[in-house]
């Protein structure tokens, strides 16, 4: 079976999206820093239990189980559903747990990769696990085959070099400030970066590729928000990727009337997801 270290995801429009997958080693180590996580947990629960047996030792003892289940499958699954596929340990090595076709990641995936966990995890220190990983082709221990999940390593965001948006350009979807706001929300880290490499290697593409790839783009992000026609009628594709990268990542815009002393915040910058 030929290995990958790249997920590659094709939506409906045709855009292609990579993702680097996270290799057994990385993913090892995250599960290293959590498990110190729950150790700190249960250390805390442990001195509670220590209280309830010496008034009933048979309450503390079914608390002690009843503690140990939970932390040890509720901690990783209340993680991942509630921090969108991370844990403590993920977060801290930019990981994170999706769907493998794409789609929005489910309780239900979370669910299975957790309580599978106990069958990775034989005979011990994930051994299981790691020779599933080893021999899948994107890394995926039984919990993930079984949830059909992937663990991909989060890119560090590189500040963009703006300039290449023109500096001073009339944009039309500014004029919908409440729009501009939802297609903040609605886009990922990962599609404005796609957007925004567009439009900085526009020049590297010949003509007809050029109008092919900003026409995928223009009909993907337009299905994110749908803007009034006064604010896309006549703009050229290509063009209106670049309004799009210019809302993406320009969080100042100054309004009317205000002087160039102050300026008006935009909602969340699509970066700080």
């Amino acid at each position: 079976m030929t290995r990958t270290n790249t997920l590659l995801i094709r939506t409906p429009e045709g855009v292609v999206f990579a993702q680097t997958l996270a290799g057994p080693v990385t993913r090892f180590l995250a599960w290293m820093f959590d498990l110190l996580c729950i150790l700190l947990i249960m250390s805390v629960l442990q001195i509670i239990t220590t209280f309830v047996l010496l008034v009933s030792p048979a309450l503390g003892s079914a608390l002690t189980v009843v503690f140990g289940f939970v932390v040890t499958v509720g901690y990783g699954m209340g993680l991942e559903w509630f921090w969108r596929g991370q844990t403590v340990g993920k977060r801290l090595l930019r990981l994170r747990v999706v769907d493998a076709a794409g789609l929005r990641l489910q309780f239900s995936q979370v669910a299975i990769r957790n309580l599978l966990r106990v069958v990775d995890l034989l005979p011990g220190m994930y051994l299981v696990g790691g020779i599933a990983a080893l021999c899948s082709r994107k890394a995926q221990r039984l919990g993930d085959l079984a949830a059909n999940t992937v663990v991909i390593r989060i890119p560090k965001i590189v500040e963009p070099d703006l300039s290449q948006l023109g500096a001073g350009k009339f944009n039309s979807l500014r004029a919908h400030p409440h729009l501009c706001a939802r297609l903040r929300q609605r886009v990922t880290p990962l599609e404005a970066s796609t957007a925004m490499q567009a439009i900085v290697r526009r020049d590297e593409f010949e003509a007809a590729a050029r109008v092919t790839l900003f026409g995928e783009l223009a009909e993907y992000f337009k299905t994110k928000v749908q803007f009034p026609s006064e604010a896309v009628d006549g703009i050229a594709d290509e063009q209106y990727i670049r309004n799009v990268v210019d809302v993406l990542y320009r969080t100042e815009q100054r309004a009317p009337g205000v002087s160039p002393g102050r300026s008006v915040q935009q909602p969340e910058n699509v970066l700080t997801k």
